[in-house]
Protein backbone atom coordinates (compact mmCIF):
# COMPACT_ATOMS: atom_id res chain seq x y z
CA UNK A 1 0.00 0.00 0.00
CA UNK A 2 1.35 3.32 -0.91
CA UNK A 3 0.97 5.22 2.19
CA UNK A 4 1.83 8.92 2.67
CA UNK A 5 2.54 9.58 5.95
CA UNK A 6 0.11 12.23 7.52
CA UNK A 7 1.38 15.04 8.98
CA UNK A 8 0.75 15.50 12.75
CA UNK A 9 1.58 18.89 13.62
CA UNK A 10 -0.59 20.48 10.51
CA UNK A 11 -4.00 22.15 11.88
CA UNK A 12 -5.94 20.13 9.13
CA UNK A 13 -7.65 17.50 10.93
CA UNK A 14 -6.29 13.70 10.66
CA UNK A 15 -9.34 12.82 9.19
CA UNK A 16 -9.51 15.36 6.79
CA UNK A 17 -5.95 14.79 6.35
CA UNK A 18 -6.70 10.97 5.68
CA UNK A 19 -9.67 11.81 3.08
CA UNK A 20 -7.03 13.90 0.66
CA UNK A 21 -5.02 11.14 1.02
CA UNK A 22 -7.21 8.12 0.01
CA UNK A 23 -8.59 10.89 -3.05
CA UNK A 24 -4.94 10.97 -4.16
CA UNK A 25 -4.56 7.40 -4.29
CA UNK A 26 -8.15 6.41 -5.82
CA UNK A 27 -7.23 9.72 -8.69
CA UNK A 28 -3.54 7.90 -9.28
CA UNK A 29 -5.60 4.57 -10.25
CA UNK A 30 -4.28 2.83 -7.11
CA UNK A 31 -7.50 0.90 -6.83
CA UNK A 32 -8.83 0.08 -10.09
CA UNK A 33 -8.91 -3.31 -9.80
CA UNK A 34 -11.84 -3.26 -7.23
CA UNK A 35 -10.12 -3.77 -3.84
CA UNK A 36 -10.18 -1.22 -1.27
CA UNK A 37 -8.35 -1.68 2.47
CA UNK A 38 -10.71 -2.68 5.29
CA UNK A 39 -10.83 0.23 7.96
CA UNK A 40 -8.40 -1.61 9.90
CA UNK A 41 -5.56 -2.19 6.65
CA UNK A 42 -6.28 1.59 6.66
CA UNK A 43 -5.97 2.24 10.92
CA UNK A 44 -2.51 0.04 10.91
CA UNK A 45 -1.11 1.93 7.40
CA UNK A 46 -1.37 5.02 8.61
CA UNK A 47 -1.26 4.57 12.29
CA UNK A 48 -4.39 6.72 13.03
CA UNK A 49 -7.54 5.74 15.31
CA UNK A 50 -10.54 3.56 13.46
CA UNK A 51 -12.31 6.83 14.28
CA UNK A 52 -10.25 8.67 11.87
CA UNK A 53 -10.65 5.62 9.23
CA UNK A 54 -14.32 5.87 9.93
CA UNK A 55 -14.57 9.36 9.50
CA UNK A 56 -12.69 9.56 6.17
CA UNK A 57 -14.16 7.39 4.41
CA UNK A 58 -17.77 8.39 5.90
CA UNK A 59 -16.46 11.60 3.54
CA UNK A 60 -15.80 9.68 0.73
CA UNK A 61 -19.00 7.59 0.56
CA UNK A 62 -20.95 11.10 0.84
CA UNK A 63 -19.26 12.20 -2.26
CA UNK A 64 -19.76 9.61 -4.31
CA UNK A 65 -16.19 8.43 -4.32
CA UNK A 66 -16.68 5.42 -2.62
CA UNK A 67 -19.68 3.27 -1.92
CA UNK A 68 -20.18 -0.18 -0.01
CA UNK A 69 -21.35 -3.23 -1.25
CA UNK A 70 -22.86 -5.99 0.09
CA UNK A 71 -20.26 -8.63 0.14
CA UNK A 72 -17.83 -6.74 -1.16
CA UNK A 73 -17.52 -4.17 1.54
CA UNK A 74 -15.91 -0.14 0.43
CA UNK A 75 -15.42 -0.05 -3.64
CA UNK A 76 -14.49 3.19 -5.85
CA UNK A 77 -17.42 4.11 -7.23
CA UNK A 78 -16.63 3.73 -11.09
CA UNK A 79 -20.48 4.74 -12.38
CA UNK A 80 -20.27 4.83 -16.10
CA UNK A 81 -22.68 6.01 -18.21
CA UNK A 82 -24.35 5.26 -21.32
CA UNK A 83 -25.90 7.83 -23.97
CA UNK A 84 -27.67 7.26 -27.37
CA UNK A 85 -26.63 8.28 -30.54
CA UNK A 86 -29.07 10.48 -32.87
CA UNK A 87 -30.88 12.39 -29.96
CA UNK A 88 -30.55 15.47 -28.76
CA UNK A 89 -29.57 14.63 -25.06
CA UNK A 90 -27.98 16.90 -22.24
CA UNK A 91 -24.94 15.70 -20.58
CA UNK A 92 -26.55 16.63 -16.62
CA UNK A 93 -29.53 14.20 -17.60
CA UNK A 94 -27.54 11.62 -18.54
CA UNK A 95 -25.48 11.49 -15.52
CA UNK A 96 -28.66 12.28 -13.27
CA UNK A 97 -30.58 9.44 -14.72
CA UNK A 98 -28.06 7.38 -13.65
CA UNK A 99 -29.11 7.87 -9.48
CA UNK A 100 -25.40 10.26 -9.46
CA UNK A 101 -25.53 13.86 -8.70
CA UNK A 102 -23.82 16.32 -11.75
CA UNK A 103 -21.81 19.18 -10.57
CA UNK A 104 -20.32 21.76 -12.67
CA UNK A 105 -16.93 23.99 -11.77
CA UNK A 106 -17.06 27.30 -13.90
CA UNK A 107 -14.09 27.26 -15.92
CA UNK A 108 -15.14 30.47 -18.10
CA UNK A 109 -18.24 32.64 -18.39
CA UNK A 110 -17.72 36.04 -20.78
CA UNK A 111 -18.34 37.63 -23.44
CA UNK A 112 -15.92 36.32 -26.30
CA UNK A 113 -15.28 36.88 -29.77
CA UNK A 114 -14.01 33.92 -31.53
CA UNK A 115 -14.13 33.54 -35.18
CA UNK A 116 -14.21 29.58 -35.61
CA UNK A 117 -17.21 29.47 -33.05
CA UNK A 118 -18.90 32.43 -35.50
CA UNK A 119 -18.31 30.47 -38.79
CA UNK A 120 -20.22 27.48 -37.41
CA UNK A 121 -22.72 29.57 -36.27
CA UNK A 122 -23.36 31.43 -39.60
CA UNK A 123 -22.53 35.06 -37.67
CA UNK A 124 -19.28 37.38 -38.46
CA UNK A 125 -16.45 37.25 -37.13
CA UNK A 126 -16.48 39.37 -34.71
CA UNK A 127 -19.47 39.03 -33.27
CA UNK A 128 -20.59 38.65 -29.88
CA UNK A 129 -20.48 35.50 -28.69
CA UNK A 130 -21.48 34.28 -24.56
CA UNK A 131 -18.93 31.62 -23.91
CA UNK A 132 -19.90 29.19 -21.18
CA UNK A 133 -16.60 26.81 -20.45
CA UNK A 134 -17.42 23.79 -17.39
CA UNK A 135 -15.43 20.61 -15.96
CA UNK A 136 -18.29 18.48 -15.37
CA UNK A 137 -18.28 16.35 -12.06
CA UNK A 138 -20.10 13.33 -11.54
CA UNK A 139 -20.55 12.58 -7.85
CA UNK A 140 -17.53 14.55 -7.62
CA UNK A 141 -15.54 12.95 -9.91
CA UNK A 142 -14.04 14.85 -13.06
CA UNK A 143 -15.75 13.28 -16.14
CA UNK A 144 -15.94 15.91 -19.42
CA UNK A 145 -15.04 19.46 -20.24
CA UNK A 146 -17.78 21.48 -21.88
CA UNK A 147 -17.44 24.26 -23.95
CA UNK A 148 -20.21 26.46 -25.32
CA UNK A 149 -20.36 29.23 -27.78
CA UNK A 150 -23.80 31.09 -28.52
CA UNK A 151 -24.77 34.51 -29.99
CA UNK A 152 -25.05 37.39 -27.16
CA UNK A 153 -28.26 38.32 -28.30
CA UNK A 154 -29.96 35.20 -27.63
CA UNK A 155 -27.73 33.88 -24.47
CA UNK A 156 -26.67 37.04 -22.66
CA UNK A 157 -29.04 36.33 -19.49
CA UNK A 158 -26.80 33.23 -18.97
CA UNK A 159 -23.74 35.18 -17.42
CA UNK A 160 -25.72 35.77 -14.57
CA UNK A 161 -26.68 31.88 -13.86
CA UNK A 162 -25.05 29.84 -10.95
CA UNK A 163 -24.08 27.12 -13.09
CA UNK A 164 -23.05 24.54 -10.26
CA UNK A 165 -26.40 22.27 -10.55
CA UNK A 166 -28.36 22.66 -13.66
CA UNK A 167 -28.25 22.13 -17.44
CA UNK A 168 -28.01 24.85 -20.76
CA UNK A 169 -30.91 23.99 -22.47
CA UNK A 170 -33.26 24.12 -18.90
CA UNK A 171 -31.65 27.80 -18.61
CA UNK A 172 -32.20 28.99 -22.21
CA UNK A 173 -35.83 28.06 -21.32
CA UNK A 174 -36.38 29.55 -18.53
CA UNK A 175 -35.21 32.64 -19.99
CA UNK A 176 -37.18 32.71 -22.37
CA UNK A 177 -34.41 32.10 -25.23
CA UNK A 178 -34.74 29.40 -28.10
CA UNK A 179 -33.53 26.23 -27.30
CA UNK A 180 -32.17 23.73 -30.06
CA UNK A 181 -34.55 21.26 -31.94
CA UNK A 182 -32.33 20.03 -34.76
CA UNK A 183 -28.59 19.59 -35.57
CA UNK A 184 -25.49 17.39 -35.85
CA UNK A 185 -22.78 15.85 -34.11
CA UNK A 186 -19.19 14.41 -34.40
CA UNK A 187 -17.28 12.07 -32.32
CA UNK A 188 -13.76 11.58 -32.51
CA UNK A 189 -11.53 9.80 -30.28
CA UNK A 190 -8.96 11.97 -28.81
CA UNK A 191 -5.80 12.46 -26.33
CA UNK A 192 -6.34 15.31 -24.79
CA UNK A 193 -4.39 18.29 -24.52
CA UNK A 194 -1.79 18.22 -20.83
CA UNK A 195 -4.18 21.01 -19.42
CA UNK A 196 -7.48 19.06 -20.30
CA UNK A 197 -5.41 16.03 -19.16
CA UNK A 198 -4.95 17.43 -15.60
CA UNK A 199 -8.41 19.14 -14.75
CA UNK A 200 -9.75 15.52 -16.25
CA UNK A 201 -7.45 13.35 -14.01
CA UNK A 202 -6.20 11.36 -16.79
CA UNK A 203 -3.02 10.13 -17.39
CA UNK A 204 -0.75 10.46 -20.26
CA UNK A 205 -2.11 7.64 -22.70
CA UNK A 206 -5.84 7.92 -21.75
CA UNK A 207 -8.16 8.52 -24.43
CA UNK A 208 -11.41 10.46 -24.74
CA UNK A 209 -14.12 11.47 -26.65
CA UNK A 210 -14.14 14.76 -28.46
CA UNK A 211 -17.89 15.71 -29.25
CA UNK A 212 -18.28 18.61 -31.24
CA UNK A 213 -22.09 20.04 -31.48
CA UNK A 214 -23.53 22.51 -33.45
CA UNK A 215 -27.17 22.93 -32.30
CA UNK A 216 -30.24 25.18 -34.29
CA UNK A 217 -33.55 26.17 -33.42
CA UNK A 218 -36.07 25.90 -36.24
CA UNK A 219 -32.98 25.78 -38.95
CA UNK A 220 -31.13 28.87 -37.10
CA UNK A 221 -27.71 27.98 -35.13
CA UNK A 222 -28.10 28.73 -31.61
CA UNK A 223 -25.24 26.64 -30.16
CA UNK A 224 -21.18 25.63 -31.06
CA UNK A 225 -20.18 22.98 -29.02
CA UNK A 226 -17.35 20.92 -27.82
CA UNK A 227 -17.03 18.77 -24.85
CA UNK A 228 -14.34 16.36 -23.97
CA UNK A 229 -15.22 13.10 -22.26
CA UNK A 230 -13.77 10.81 -20.16
CA UNK A 231 -13.53 7.61 -22.32
CA UNK A 232 -13.38 5.47 -19.24
CA UNK A 233 -16.13 6.64 -17.66
CA UNK A 234 -18.73 7.02 -20.78
CA UNK A 235 -20.52 4.83 -23.40
CA UNK A 236 -22.30 6.29 -26.29
CA UNK A 237 -24.43 3.64 -27.88
CA UNK A 238 -27.27 3.23 -30.63
CA UNK A 239 -29.73 0.70 -31.67
CA UNK A 240 -30.64 -0.74 -34.69
CA UNK A 241 -33.51 -2.86 -37.20
CA UNK A 242 -33.47 -4.39 -40.36
CA UNK A 243 -35.33 -2.27 -43.06
CA UNK A 244 -33.90 1.25 -41.59
CA UNK A 245 -30.53 2.56 -42.92
CA UNK A 246 -27.77 4.77 -40.78
CA UNK A 247 -26.16 7.45 -42.36
CA UNK A 248 -22.20 9.06 -41.72
CA UNK A 249 -21.64 12.73 -42.62
CA UNK A 250 -18.54 12.53 -45.09
CA UNK A 251 -15.60 14.76 -43.34
CA UNK A 252 -11.95 15.47 -44.82
CA UNK A 253 -8.85 13.69 -43.38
Amino acid sequence: MSAQPLDRESPMPLWAQLEAELRRRVDSGEFDEGYFPTDLELTEAYDVSRHTVREAVRQLNRTGILKRERGRGTVVNRSEFEQSLGTLYSLFQSVESAGVEQTSEVLRLELVSDSAAAAQLELPDEAELVLLERLRLAAGAPLAIDRAWLPAAVASPLLEIDWTRTALYAELAAAGAPVPNQGWERLTPIVPAPADRARLGLRDTDAAFFLERLGSRDGVAIEWRTTIIRGDRYRFVTDWSTGETSRLRPTAA
